[in-house]
């Protein structure tokens, strides 16, 4: 073995990307001394992003301050790859556990995103690549507009800050007074999920009561999106209401598209572009991956298959450790997964195996070094 990549997603609840990575390296390298191994940790648009990429490709930690979930001040941050690429992840400003239990998705803004937005596209910054995961908010990605200087009217012509209690007050929108740096900026939204803005597949139905809305306010912040949609068509000629992935974060994913042009996609796919994984696989003998579990939803194009999709094409081997193994995985190999193993070692449930996956995952890839090694790979 001359070289091997490492691109696991985190196992939820035991281990990062970052610590799977640091295992399966460490057992790598008990076995070869002069292996180059690339580590490669994902991270799905949510906490952990921004170092996910700093970690995979190196750059640079931007510290400022920016306005939080709850209009306070705090101090933040994003991440600058390569020069010229921004990584924001929006729950470093406007994520779920910076409001502790004070849980208002009614009241709660992502204007921070859109300042630090601004901040990037004033340090030169071409590309600014948003993940959305883990929000505390449901207004639409309206904020991070305002914060990025679009101008929101109340039907008495007054300027206001549209949250997810009142995106349905908004009169007019006016994206000519955005900060003129981000013109010309390419933008690119990580977006895993489909649902679209509203309804009972929408943002406040299925995402609402996790940032602590209850029935009745789930059903009037879908309200609230119905009419955002309509008004950003009206104002602006972009239809979001049936998008998917509109939905995502509190409608955010729609308001990417319509405020910032962004696109919208897969979170492994923007991951393999950014780190020119492809370049990557040319001289590469095997590849390591892995997530907390491979299902039928694995199938959609989430970590593993991403990942799969790419080394078929190489001709490059993938080996996906996971933490569990569902049914009716064939499609899995058909995609361009080598083989899969379970670091699961006592065959129990997760509540019982949970505490002991970091050192299960070093035993596996352990016996799975010892393997490979032993074919003279």
């Amino acid at each position: 073995m001359k070289k091997c990549i490492l691109i696991p997603d985190s196992f939820k609840g035991t281990m990062s990307s970052q610590e799977v990575c640091s295992l399966m390296s460490d057992a790598i390298n008990t076995y070869y001394e002069d292996v180059q191994i690339v580590s490669i940790p994902v991270a799905d648009g949510g906490e952990g992003t921004v170092d996910s990429f700093l970690t995979a490709v190196g750059g640079e930690k931007i510290f400022l301050d920016v306005t939080g979930p709850h209009f306070e001040k705090m101090n933040s941050f994003y991440g600058i790859i390569e020069g010229t690429t921004a990584i924001i992840e929006m729950a470093s400003c406007a994520g779920l556990p910076l409001v502790g239990e004070d849980l208002r998705p009614g009241q709660a803004t992502t204007f921070g995103v859109g300042e630090m937005m601004v901040d990037a596209a004033e340090r030169g910054c071409a590309k600014i690549i948003v993940g959305l995961g883990g929000s505390a908010t449901n207004d639409g990605g309206a904020g991070a507009a305002a914060g990025a200087g679009v101008t929101f009217l109340d039907a008495e012509g007054s300027q206001f800050v549209p949250t997810g209690a009142t995106l349905d007050k908004i009169a007019s929108i006016d994206r000519s007074t955005m900060n003129p740096a981000l013109k010309g900026v390419e933008v690119v939204t990580m977006c895993d999920i489909d649902n679209p803005l509203f309804g009972e597949s929408g943002a406040a139905y299925v995402f609402g009561p996790q940032k602590g809305a209850d029935q009745k306010m789930v059903e009037i912040l879908d309200e609230k999106l119905r009419a955002f949609s309509t008004i950003v068509e009206k104002n602006l000629d972009v239809d979001i209401s049936e998008l998917p992935g509109s939905g995502a974060a509190g409608g955010m994913g729609g308001g990417m598209v319509a405020f910032f042009n962004s696109s919208l996609e897969m979170g492994i796919e923007v991951v393999l572009d950014t780190v020119h994984f492809d370049r990557e696989l040319d001289d590469t003998d095997i590849v390591f991956t892995g997530e907390g579990k491979i299902d039928f939803q694995s199938l959609r194009g989430k970590v593993v298959i991403g990942i799969a999709r790419r080394t078929k094409k190489k001709e490059v081997p993938l080996v996906a450790v996971v933490g569990d193994i569902g049914d009716n995985l064939e499609a899995a190999y058909q995609e361009g997964v080598t083989g899969i193993f379970s670091i699961n070692r006592v065959a129990q449930d997760f509540p019982k195996v949970k505490h002991r996956a970091k050192s299960d995952m070093a035993l596996t890839m352990d016996n799975l070094i010892r393997f490979v090694k032993r074919l003279g790979f």
